[in-house]
């Protein structure tokens, strides 16, 4: 490790022995990854002269933070650049592969690093699989300032790192990198891993494919330098990128956060009656190989939770769609769930039976348990029957207009809480005049035990 104070373009000094050896080989990110600042791309709201971070770097103070951001973006490069910029011995876990072991270890050897005077950053990638017992080992360490600790995380910090130490660390936020970011990857790339030249069609197809990730468009870059090799091309065209890479054009990530902004997306897209966003953000998920399975299940949900009674076709609508994928499969049943994606779209809305049925949960949840009126409760047995079991009860199918007009149908005692109330859209809007009729009835019964109940 170089001593004295960290100048911008100073190299990064290498902190593990690489073994020489005809089998040793390291990947062409590796290779890439930036020694000094300078040579980091893109994270300049964070990075460019006067940003967050970059007034930690050039404070000479380092200080516990968590970096979050998707894969590929140098999350790991900048945790090693701050140990470089203060002098700093730089221990790195995986929460994937490691554990409270590991941690033990980081803590001996930060120790051993302090008693002779020197800095200690440890770096834990993936922080959000650590469990919180083991997110919890750092903090006493943390605020003793025996180590500085930084983690990275592609899920929201929010909801993956315990509270008590997300308090005792600031958060960076890491963007995707531009397009332009990576194709400034991809010609310092083929220099690197001495590529043919790549027709420019190819590049964008490329760019597009890596979806910001500078990992994923260098590991595709070595796949195809070693398949042009092979094949001793010249020229690398955009038809033979797409025969060799196939399936691994696919761009969505199926798991984090990506997923679940995704999925809300669609959701939302059809919430407001946009069926051409809707297709899109389908397509998307179905582009990267999310399970069209899933896909119909939440399907299935908006039709309920976003139209409901507005147009009860649209349930009907779902479940074919579920039905026809189940029996066809990809690609020929995605057809059908691009079809309900639409019709649920343009179809009219009304989120009325959400509303009612999570009031009617709230209500039962906080609301004791109140005994079914009598001349509600079933009386199969003539014991029930001389006990007023069912007494009274009026069936309304043998009343005028199948409506038994100032029948109560809720516990005694509680208020008709109204928990259904329909808009005026769709169906709903002759559903609502229906309603104000029998309430009409209802109210000129007469029949004091039937207080507003529609």
């Amino acid at each position: 490790m170089s001593s004295g104070p960290f100048k911008l373009g100073q190299p990064l000094a290498q902190h593990t022995v690489t073994v020489s050896s005809p089998l040793t080989h390291q990947p062409l990110a590796e290779r890439l990854r930036p020694r000094h600042l300078s040579e980091l791309v893109g994270q300049q709201h964070l990075l460019g002269e006067g940003m967050a971070l970059r007034l930690a770097f050039d404070s000479g103070q380092p200080h516990s933070c968590i970096l979050w951001g998707p894969p590929g973006v140098g999350k790991t490069t900048i945790a090693r650049l701050m140990a470089h910029a203060f002098e700093a011995q730089f221990i790195s876990i995986s929460a994937v592969l490691g554990g409270v072991k590991d941690i033990r270890e980081a803590v001996e050897q930060a120790q051993v690093s302090l008693a002779q005077g020197r800095r200690t950053i440890v770096f834990v990638d993936e922080v959000h699989r650590f469990n919180k017992s083991q997110q919890d080992a750092f903090l006493a360490h943390v605020e003793s300032g025996l180590f500085t600790f930084i983690g990275a995380t592609t899920e929201n910090p929010s909801f993956e790192v315990n509270a008590a130490l997300l308090s005792r660390a600031a958060v960076y936020v890491l963007q995707p990198l531009t397009d332009q970011d990576l194709k400034q990857i991809v010609a310092s790339a083929l220099v690197e891993c001495s590529l043919p030249a790549i027709e420019d069609i190819a590049v964008d197809r490329l760019v597009a494919y890596a979806d910001g990730d500078a990992r994923r468009m260098l590991n595709t870059l070595e796949t195809l330098a070693v398949a042009a090799h092979q094949e001793h091309l010249q020229h690398i065209t955009d038809v033979w990128l797409v025969k060799v890479l196939g399936e691994r054009m696919r761009r969505y990530d199926k798991g984090g956060d990506q997923f679940y902004d995704s999925i809300s997306a669609l959701h939302k897209s059809v919430r407001g009656s946009d069926p051409d966003a809707a297709l899109y953000w389908l397509v998307r998920m179905l582009d990267g190989g999310a399970d069209p399975r899933y896909l119909a299940r939440r399907l299935l949900r908006m039709a309920s939770e976003d139209i409901g009674l507005a147009d009860p076709r649209a349930l009907r609508l779902a479940l074919d769609a579920a039905e026809v994928y189940e029996r066809m499969g990809s690609p020929e049943g995605e057809l059908a769930l691009a079809q309900c994606a639409i019709y649920l779209a343009v179809a009219p809305k009304s989120n009325a039976v959400y509303k009612a049925f999570n009031e009617a949960r709230a209500l039962v949840k906080k609301d004791g348990t109140r005994p079914v009126p009598m001349h509600l409760r079933n009386a199969p047995t003539q014991l029930m029957k001389s006990l007023d079991y069912g007494k009274g009860y009026r069936y309304a199918h043998d009343e005028d207009g199948g409506f038994a007009a100032g029948e109560r149908y809720l516990p005694d005692g509680l208020a008709a809480p109204h928990f259904y109330r329909p808009v005026e859209r769709g169906l709903e809007i002759r559903i609502a005049e229906k309603m104000r009729q029998l309430k009409t009835r209802n109210t000129t019964h007469g029949d004091n035990r039937a207080p507003d109940t529609v």
